[in-house]
């Protein structure tokens, strides 16, 4: 009874229209949390210190999706940037 009577409040306080735009951002934020806790746990390295590093840039991890775009589509990644290979995946497909 309480669920429903939260669902029903929710609904007559933003309406129909606002409802997916507030879950859409329950979403976002929850993935922006999850992700931030795989940081701090030590699961994925952090952004920072992959943006400090240059060379960081240009050697991507083997599961990041433009290096394994790239591999697919035979474009050689070795020694550069990740906006070089974008330019080079997206004139593949082009072409």
């Amino acid at each position: 009874m309480v669920v429903i009577a939260v669902v029903a409040i929710v609904f007559l306080m933003w309406g129909p229209k606002k409802i997916p735009e507030l879950a859409r951002s329950i979403g976002l934020a929850r993935k922006e949390f999850s992700d931030a806790s795989k940081v701090v746990q030590g699961d994925v390295p952090p952004v920072a210190s992959a943006a400090a590093d240059p060379a960081a840039l240009a050697v991507a991890s083997s599961g990041d999706t433009l290096i394994g775009t790239a591999k697919r589509l035979g474009i050689t990644t070795e020694g550069k940037t990740r906006d070089q290979i974008s330019s080079e995946i997206v004139a593949k497909v082009q072409s």
